[in-house]
């Protein structure tokens, strides 16, 4: 048996200021904006952990409030702007809800608080009139047993996420706000950021990222897969598939080092390589969320920094040591160009599209998310143990425009590959081959190259 109880941290003397948003603020604003209200959560950045032994519940909630005067992002609200640009206030002062359930027994923690996390992270955020932080604990016996962070992704990126939970625990062992800020220097706020954003350096970098990401399009197919044939109406819910792969765990980083690449490099590979095998193009165009942590001021901001960046590979099909290679390069320069105001370049596009301008594909999207803090811990299998196993967890509303979008996550003992697309050009068999093809492209990579050592 459980009972609920609602506790506020009071906050005060905090950093304030108003100023543009940032462009990562103002991406994912638009973003979410543009989902159906059932589909705004999946844009949560959430994180969830069971505390053994236990934390006293006072130094929990003390460390809450010290990680608000730490990260501005955490209090900050987006209120629309002119001419559909988003201002950011950070707030001083105010108050954290933070949702406590007690329960008899510590046995029970576990189960409850996946149950609170999944709760919380199923709700949306009004990023204009709350903060965009959501916290739930499960005590037991007077101390934290589990701790869930649920944010909205117009705070922080993945990235931003594993800093902010490291900050947390840190905190709590007794680490104090000014210690921490000193090992993280540079860390820009959001408000030092937008400020870096409209100096003239800034506007150069937009500008370059901007003309390098309209070349491409120019450059690359403007279609991959065959177009879908009559709409079906009422317009059917996009299927989303779960592969678990331990094998995949533990030979990724084996190809990656044969190859002297990253690992994310040999993800991309494959995606990019079974894209073209299934569209029947030769090419791949592939929308990459990117980190954007370049810059040195931004390699440890707890905020949203990641972006799109517009990967392009021809030859696509060919032999799949080779794609890795040249993946690897076409990665870089995607990347380096991911730093940009979506807002300007979206207009851009909307321009060149006006005028007839032939431009690429963009409807496929990869996102390697390994840096995000697992959910909840993976009781399915043991470190390692277990085959391949492909779930079909759950259905989303349709998304225009979108013919898939592929996360590369991380849990104990695998490594999984969780897949949404639209049925009509990707039906069900369609991603299970895609699935499979990428776990075996990377599978027989590793026993050639161990063949060859």
């Amino acid at each position: 048996m459980t009972t609920r109880q609602l506790l506020h941290i009071a906050f005060s003397s905090g950093r304030a200021g108003t100023g543009p948003a940032t462009w990562g603020q103002q991406a994912i604003r638009d973003a979410v904006s543009r989902l159906a209200p059932a589909d705004a959560p999946r844009y949560n950045i959430a994180a969830a952990a069971p505390l053994d032994p236990g934390l006293p519940l006072p130094a929990l909630l003390a460390g809450l409030e010290k990680l608000l005067h730490l990260h501005d992002s955490l209090h900050t609200r987006l209120v629309p702007g002119e001419a559909g640009r988003l201002r950011q206030v950070v707030d001083p002062e105010g108050r954290l809800e933070v949702e406590v359930q007690h329960c008899a027994e510590p046995a029970e923690a576990a189960e409850a608080g996946a149950r609170l996390h999944e709760e919380l992270a199923a709700l949306p955020f009004d990023t204009a009139a709350q903060w965009p932080i959501r916290v739930g604990v499960v005590a037991a016996d007077g101390s934290a047993r589990y701790v869930s962070l649920v944010l909205s992704h117009t705070a922080v990126d993945g990235t931003g996420m594993s800093r902010l939970v490291a900050d947390l625990t840190a905190l709590c062992q007794g680490t104090s706000p000014a210690e921490l800020a000193e090992i993280r220097e540079p860390a820009q706020q959001p408000l030092e950021e937008a400020e870096f954003q409209t100096s003239e350096r800034g506007r150069r970098r937009d500008e370059g990222a901007r003309k390098q990401f309209l070349r491409k399009l120019r450059l690359a197919p403007t279609r991959l897969f065959p177009p879908p044939g009559e709409p079906a109406t009422p317009a059917p819910r996009f299927p989303n598939a779960v592969l678990r792969s331990p094998a995949l765990a533990r030979t990724v980083d084996r190809v990656a080092a044969a190859h002297r690449v990253t690992s994310s490099s040999v993800l991309l590979a494959a995606t990019a390589a079974m894209t073209a095998r299934l569209s029947g193009s030769t090419d791949a165009v592939l929308n990459v969320v990117v980190s954007n942590r370049f810059l040195p001021e931004l390699t440890n901001a707890v905020s949203v920094v990641a972006g799109d960046g517009l990967f392009h590979l021809p030859d696509a099909t060919a032999e799949f040591r080779d794609v890795v290679r040249r993946t690897n390069a076409a990665a870089i320069g995607a990347y380096r160009h991911a730093y940009y105001d979506k807002l300007r370049l979206e207009a851009e596009i909307g321009r060149l599209a006006a005028e007839g301008v032939p431009l690429a594909d963009r409807s496929c999207i990869f996102n390697d998310t390994r840096e995000l803090v697992a959910a909840s811990p993976d009781t399915d299998a043991g470190e390692g143990e277990g085959g391949t196993t492909l779930t079909w967890p759950v259905e989303f509303e349709p998304r225009p425009g979108l013919t898939y979008a592929l996360d590369a996550l991380q849990s104990p003992g695998a490594l999984s590959l969780a897949m949404t697309a639209d049925p009509a050009v990707l039906p069900r068999p369609a991603m299970e081959r895609f699935l499979y093809g990428i776990e075996e492209l990377i599978l027989t990579e590793a026993r050639t190259a161990e063949a060859a050592a």
